[in-house]
């Protein structure tokens, strides 16, 4: 048995077999499907009787490496990548719910999930129950006979509140229910929910993993049980991430402890400059004292990640101002890219929801979302403070 490595170097140097050209960096494989040696290696393959590439929609070298790294960095024993992260949401879910099921998932959610529960799933029959993220003492009269998942962010998506990844790992256990943790504001760098009791954790590799806002992608990992089922809907429905994207993540993953490192020093030096500003009314960051979950992120996280929220003072007007007046932050709804990003959530990733619903997760009209970025924070700081005069 080989030595078991660090993060970094897992990272770096989970890879492909080298084909018979010995290349030190994995190569792109640009097909759409394998060849077989004869008539009985092409039954065998598609019997599952040995394990090989047939199709690229079904598995192909450059996904599988992805899916071996980030298994490697969340502890998981496989995986499935998607598109997207909403893909991979979406095929989680549908792989796993039957007709008449219910999911318990945490109010504080992203939009598209949201509407996925709210608009879609009822068509089939599937419905959804939400618990407040700060009364988890009250969950247990919200489950029922057919509730099968158990759904948490954590960080939550804009408001970074954190959940008590393991308390709810233990109510999931209590009740036979599938944990799934969506992971992706911390990243597996920063935190590994299958470590506090999760079955599943879902990343959007648009995000801190690609970290340079060029692709779309998604993934699921967790226990090879249910990963089977994902992989079975999944190879016939289609959702699958393509080689070029794979392989771009891959190299991606490279970097991903250092970058967020860059991240996290720089949010954290953002959101104290705001938590001492005439004109900010509260700011969130996990690793910030004032935090109500400060300790619970501390033990769950290595560091707080990229995002920081913030309430500006005069409410909607105020941040359209803000966001007129910001100069080198780029206005996107994107968040863990190499570029500092704002977003005003309440018009743009949670517009679908009513004033009841955001206000319920804490999202005023006044909530500003940044996600912090690479660049110099002295830039960033001056960039913040001249559009918030």
């Amino acid at each position: 048995m080989g030595k078991k490595h660090k993060f970094e170097t897992n990272a770096i140097r989970t890879q492909i077999e080298r084909s018979q050209f010995l290349e030190h960096s994995s190569p792109i494989y640009l097909t759409s499907s394998f060849v077989f040696e004869d008539a009985e290696d092409m039954r065998a393959s598609f019997a599952e009787e040995k394990e090989r590439n047939i199709y690229s929609r079904y598995s192909n070298p450059n996904s599988s490496e992805f899916i071996d790294k980030v298994c490697k960095m969340e502890g998981a024993e496989d995986g499935f990548a998607f598109a997207s992260g909403m893909a991979a949401v979406f095929s989680t879910f549908a792989a796993l719910l039957q007709s008449g099921d219910h999911i318990l998932s945490a109010r504080s959610i992203f939009g598209s999930t949201h509407s996925l529960f709210l608009n879609f799933f009822p068509k089939w029959n599937i419905t959804h129950s939400y618990f407040k993220i700060d009364e988890l003492d009250t969950i247990d009269q919200l489950v029922t006979p057919n509730t099968k998942i158990l759904y948490a962010e954590s960080p939550t998506n804009p408001g970074v509140d954190i959940l008590d990844l393991e308390e709810l790992g233990k109510f999931a256990k209590r009740h036979n229910l599938i944990f799934i943790v969506d992971n992706c504001f911390a990243s597996p760098y920063l935190q590994q929910p299958i470590k506090f009791g999760a079955d599943l954790v879902i990343h959007s590799g648009t995000k801190l993993m690609d970290g340079q806002g060029r692709v779309l992608a998604g993934i699921t990992v967790g226990s090879v049980e249910l990963i089977d089922k994902i992989y079975r809907f999944s190879r016939i429905t289609g959702p699958s991430l393509s080689p070029f994207n794979a392989w771009l993540l891959s190299k991606s993953l490279e970097t991903l402890a250092i970058r967020v490192d860059r991240h996290c020093g720089n949010a954290l030096k953002v959101a104290k400059f705001l938590e001492q500003h005439k004109k900010v009314n509260w700011v969130k960051y996990p690793f910030l004292k004032s935090h109500p979950n400060y300790e619970l992120a501390k033990k769950q996280m290595k560091a707080g990640g990229c995002v920081v929220a913030f309430e500006l003072e005069g409410g909607l007007e105020a941040g359209r101002r803000f966001f007129d007046t910001i100069g080198l932050l780029s206005l996107s709804a994107n968040l863990g890219d190499s570029r500092s990003i704002v977003t005003h959530p309440a018009s743009t990733t949670h517009s679908k929801l009513s004033n009841e619903e955001r206000n319920s997760v804490g999202i005023t009209n006044g909530t500003v979302r940044i996600s912090v970025g690479l660049e110099h924070i002295d830039d960033i700081l001056d960039d913040i403070a001249q559009a918030l005069k």
